[in-house]
Formats: structure tokens, sequence, C-alpha cells
């Protein structure tokens, strides 16, 4: 390489990647979920980067006997939850396009919201993920634990909580 055409390439002159490119944003219908949503629309139209917005649908539970009333009570549940999923995505949606952003949409079941959002970011290959503190603090804290601070202590990519 001659020393005109050293010269002539400067770092600035290469295209640069996003620093991120695909963020998770899980919802709960929280006015701090929606906040931290908001947030992360702002990151992603900043980095050029697509969102998915994940709403994690806790299974229904149930005493093993009287098994028919369980079972019906079980389909309602999981009928209103798909509908409440359903209409946390819908804001979801309208968020994202309102901010130029764009976004998928998921909800899954889940005993475990920390792992369905981690297990999300691997089938979705997202490389940021944003999410809020549920505002717990004292002893439901110390008794119902965090799921924000589970994915913190499990993720293998970098994690934004807003407050």
């Amino acid at each position: 390489m001659s020393t005109e055409t050293a010269a002539s390439l400067k770092p600035t002159d290469a295209p640069r990647k996003a620093l991120f490119q695909h963020l998770l944003l899980p919802i709960d219908g929280s006015d701090l979920s929606l906040r931290a949503f908001s947030m992360g629309l702002d990151l992603a139209r900043t980095f050029g980067a697509k969102v998915l917005a994940l709403h994690v649908v806790p299974p229904f539970n149930s005493i093993a006997y009287m098994t028919e009333l369980l079972a019906a009570a079980e389909l309602s549940f999981s009928q209103h939850a798909v509908q409440t999923a359903s209409r946390y995505l819908d804001k979801a949606k309208t968020l994202a396009k309102a901010a130029q952003v764009p976004c998928e949409c998921h909800y899954a079941f889940g005993e475990r919201p920390h792992q369905a959002i981690l297990d999300a970011v691997n089938e979705h290959h997202c490389d940021l993920i944003v999410m809020a503190t549920h505002g717990w603090h004292g002893l439901n804290r110390m008794i119902l634990g965090s799921e924000t601070q589970k994915v913190l202590l499990q993720s293998t990519i970098p994690v934004l909580v807003c407050r």
C-alpha cells in the first residue's frame, strides 16, 4: 500500500456499525414499564435499531382438586391473560409507530419471567435489554424477589434499568 493510499483512508470513511441493533423491551403494563419502553424506543431511534416488545404472562396456578372447576378457571384465566397481553402489546406498537421504530411484539407464558426474557434474547438475537425496576421495596422485595435483579445477574448482554 502506498503512502498516498494509506493517508487517504480515514477511520470515518468506513461504515460504522451501530452500538446496538436489536433491543428487547419487556413490558408488564405498569406505568414504570411503559416509561422504560419509551426510553428504549428513544435509544432504538438514536441507534437506528429495531425493538422486540415482550410481555410475560404468568401461568395459572391452582390446587389439584376439583379439576373440572379448575380447568374452566384456567381456560378463563388464559383467555383473559392473552387479551391483556394483546392490549399491552398494542400500546407498545402504537408507541413504536409514533417513534418510527420497527417493533415486533410477542407474549410468552412462563412461571419465571426473567427466564422468558433471557430466552427471548437468545431466540431473537437481541443485544440490549431495557427494562424497569418493579418498584418493590423492603419485605416484598425480599420475599418475592426482583425479576429485574435476576435478569441483571444472568444476562450475557447489557441491561439498562430504568426507574
